[in-house]
């Protein structure tokens, strides 16, 4: 096996770990994140009814930054919160979905809280 699929299943491995203790409830949902090579993903989402409630990403016209570097992640956090706000959702718990909580989840996870986001 490669490198590259090393990764991929190390990264699946640690994201199962993640999953196993933190659920998203009706209350408080989760906040997921996803990256790709080329955008930043963001969805609250209710595990308890398998909705999401809210979700951003760099693809969309009001995203502010395209790409997936570090601003396009503050800019999705800022969305998200945004959007979560305006559903009355203040409080969630976050997944950073088995990526390391250093760069673009960080920027995400700050530009959330810093626009109302508790978690």
């Amino acid at each position: 096996m490669d490198k590259a699929k090393e990764r991929v299943v190390a990264r699946k491995r640690v994201k199962e770990r993640i999953r196993r203790k933190v659920t998203g409830t009706t209350e408080r949902p989760r906040l997921a994140v996803f990256r790709s090579l080329k955008h930043v993903y963001a969805q609250v989402i209710d595990d308890a009814t398998g909705t999401t409630i809210a979700s951003a990403s760099s693809r969309e016209k009001d995203s502010s930054s395209k790409g997936a570097n570090a601003a396009a992640a503050k800019a999705v956090g800022a969305l998200i919160a945004k959007k979560a706000k305006d559903k009355g959702i203040t409080r969630v718990v976050f997944d950073r979905g088995g990526y390391q909580y250093h760069g673009n989840i960080k920027a995400l996870a700050d530009a959330a809280r810093e626009n109302g986001l508790e978690f």
